[in-house]
């Protein structure tokens, strides 16, 4: 990325309203970015990451305005300046108002995304500085295979790797997103009244289309032909950007997905030594 090039992260540390995260509960704190792993909670490998990658000016942290107070006390005093956004109902609405006040492009990742590195954020923000509005960061299904340790813990299920299915392979999403401004954000404005899109398939269908999700769902498009067909329907340029380190997608979602992670920081090295 260029040397003048500067941004914002956005840290995503919310839970589901009402409910408490299993992995939360057993470990006896009141939010998964809480969780320790290796010794450390979730959110601090996320932030201590944050804190290396040039450009970066300030960051971001969205969660339950309650909850603030317990963040800041295990987060200490950061390098980079640190704000508080309320979380709203939903991820779209929450990415809506962090973003709000934010001049510039800015990164939006996930408190429990423990395998962030440098190198993948810098990839991910690297096609704003080369003229794209936006861009999001996924692994091939080879790669995730090949960092996930799955041998080591038994784990045989590789059906669940590379959920996103294209014509030239399997991707996995790896919670990294960045966008330019406002532009992009007005089509987060528009999901923004229903929730998770994903999750609705009238909204899915509006915005998307029936032709793009039948080419997608029949493997009849190319990863990047797909993110160009839906540049065009927004109006936007969006990159997808293809990680080699498919560890990048193995975020904390449940004890299996923490077990794996738990063997790839042991395994690089990071957290509290044994």
């Amino acid at each position: 990325m260029p040397a003048d090039f500067r941004f914002t992260a956005v840290v995503l540390a919310a839970q589901r309203a009402g409910k408490l995260d299993p992995l939360a509960e057993r470990a006896g704190v009141t939010h998964k970015c809480l969780v320790p792993i290796v010794g450390r909670p979730m959110i601090d490998y996320v932030l201590d990451v944050l804190e290396t990658v040039p450009g970066l000016e300030r960051i971001r942290i969205c969660v339950e305005a309650e909850v603030t107070d317990e963040v800041r006390a295990v987060l200490g005093t950061r390098r980079l300046p640190v704000d508080y956004v309320p979380a709203q109902e939903t991820i779209t609405e929450s990415v809506y108002v962090s973003a709000q006040g934010i001049e510039g492009p800015f990164l939006v990742t996930t408190a429990d995304n423990v395998n962030m590195t440098r190198v993948a954020v810098e990839q991910v923000m690297a096609p704003l500085a080369n003229g794209y509005d936006g861009s999001l960061g996924l692994a091939t299904r080879a790669a995730v295979l090949a960092a996930r340790s799955d041998a080591a813990l038994g784990y045989t299920n590789v059906d669940r790797v590379g959920p996103y299915k294209f014509r030239d392979d399997r991707y996995s999403n790896c919670n990294l997103y960045a966008i330019s401004g406002p532009k992009v954000l007005g089509m987060a404005e528009a999901f923004r009244e229903g929730g998770q899109f994903s999750k609705n398939r009238k909204k899915l269908v509006r915005f998307v289309g029936w032709f793009n999700i039948a080419l997608v769902a029949l493997k009849l498009v190319t990863l990047e032909q797909a993110i160009a067909r839906l540049s065009k329907r927004f109006g936007v340029r969006v990159k997808a950007v293809v990680l080699a380190d498919g560890a990048q997608a193995v975020d904390v979602d449940n004890e299996r997905t923490y077990r794996l992670a738990e063997v790839i920081l042991r395994e690089r090295g990071r957290g509290v030594p044994a």
